[in-house]
């Protein structure tokens, strides 16, 4: 295919933003929120974050070995690192977002991409979207199985078409169109992922029972110049059947992003992020409790607010809130997400969750497990 490396470096194609301050003049404290707090740093502080994650679910240090945690926590770091580098050298969210997915989708630790889990029927079915918050211009594709990295491919259905959601054959064909390689099905092939599907075929097993953690990668990241972006990255269900999709390529479900309000990617039974909403609905929460804190402070959040704001937590708890939706609901999983003020935050209610996380303030570290009080045990198929 195209070279990876330099379909995430190119320049991305300038987006006219519509103005409609004048038709809901109401929320015009909360559009000017984090271009009000960029003025704040001066031009001479850019500031920047970066999120990542490679999947959460029931992981527990007695059933990992050193070695298996240190594979994966290399491999998060280098994804890591590659989405940083991208916004320390002033690159945009969005190719920083892509950066950071490329090495996951090209491990075979994760369910995405090489390392793909299998359907009934002994294939690699690949879902992956990606949003920019600075237009809310967003890409999709389900159900492909001849594209090495779909998260590129979702990023041209956002840049080279009309649409917004591509799938299957029609978003095979889209990408020969776009000059990508076809690539062969025995490069997502895995033995690990093969005997996960032969052990739930030989002992009438659900996902459930042969895979207990999420794979799903994805990154989200704030730029230097404000702009926020979130891309997610699966290969779904070990023995997904009837073209079942869940929430990873669904905009609003697995990927959202918003420049007024915060960029999320999840991970998780799908099924119940679909029906909470989760990305658009932890958005949405928190621009409207950004407006309303605007709004008491006269029109604009000073430092003093925020401060405060950020010692209540607030962004916190607003995912902490969805993810518990889920968890009422019979669901787990988890999603990382950044804001226009830089924070970079985990929320999820499983026993831990691949995750990573590096800013313009120094902070620079990965994660497996979780140890928060009120952690879950979650039976939870692979996604």
């Amino acid at each position: 295919m195209m070279g990876a490396s330099g379909l995430v470096m190119q320049a991305m194609k300038t987006q006219i933003i519509a103005a409609l301050a004048a038709t809901f003049a109401f929320l015009a404290p909360v559009a000017a929120i984090a271009d009000n707090h960029a003025d704040e740093h001066g031009e001479d502080a850019p500031r920047w974050s970066i999120a990542i994650h490679g999947g959460a679910g029931t992981l527990s240090p007695d059933n990992m070995t050193p070695e298996r945690r240190a594979e994966y926590e290399a491999a998060l770091q280098v994804a890591l690192d590659a989405g940083a580098q991208v916004l320390k050298n002033g690159g945009t969210a969005m190719e920083a977002v892509q950066a950071a997915i490329l090495p996951m989708e090209d491990s075979e630790l994760f369910n995405a991409g090489r390392g793909a889990v299998f359907t009934w029927e002994g294939e690699n079915e690949l879902d992956a979207s990606i949003m920019d918050g600075r237009d809310r211009s967003a890409g999709a594709v389900t159900g492909v199985t001849t594209v090495r990295n779909p998260i590129l491919l979702a990023d041209k259905v956002r840049t080279e078409s009309p649409h917004v959601f591509l799938m299957g054959e029609g978003a095979e064909q889209f990408a020969v169109k776009q000059g990508f390689d076809v690539t062969p099905p025995e490069y997502f092939y895995t033995q690990r992922r093969m005997e996960s599907l032969e052990r739930m075929k030989a002992e009438a097993l659900s996902s459930l029972d042969v895979d207990h953690k999420f794979g799903t990668v994805g990154a989200v990241a704030l730029d230097s110049q404000g702009n926020l972006a979130a891309g997610t990255s699966t290969g779904g269900m070990t023995g997904k059947r009837w073209g079942r999709i869940g929430d990873a390529p669904v905009i609003g479900a697995g990927t959202y992003a918003d420049n007024r309000s915060c960029a999320v990617s999840a991970t998780g039974w799908g099924e119940y992020f679909i029906r909470v909403g989760v990305a658009q609905e932890i958005c949405t929460r928190l621009r409207m409790t950004l407006y309303r804190e605007a709004y008491a402070s006269g029109g604009d959040l000073n430092d003093q607010h925020r401060a405060w704001m950020r010692e209540q937590g607030v962004v916190q708890k607003a995912a902490d809130a969805v993810m518990a939706e889920v968890k009422e609901l019979g669901g787990d999983g988890g999603v990382i997400l950044v804001t226009p003020d830089g924070d970079a935050l985990f929320s999820f209610n499983t026993t831990g969750m691949y995750r990573g996380r590096a800013t313009s303030d120094g902070v620079n570290e990965v994660a497996i497990f979780g140890g928060e009080e009120g952690s879950g045990t979650g039976n939870t198929p692979d996604h």
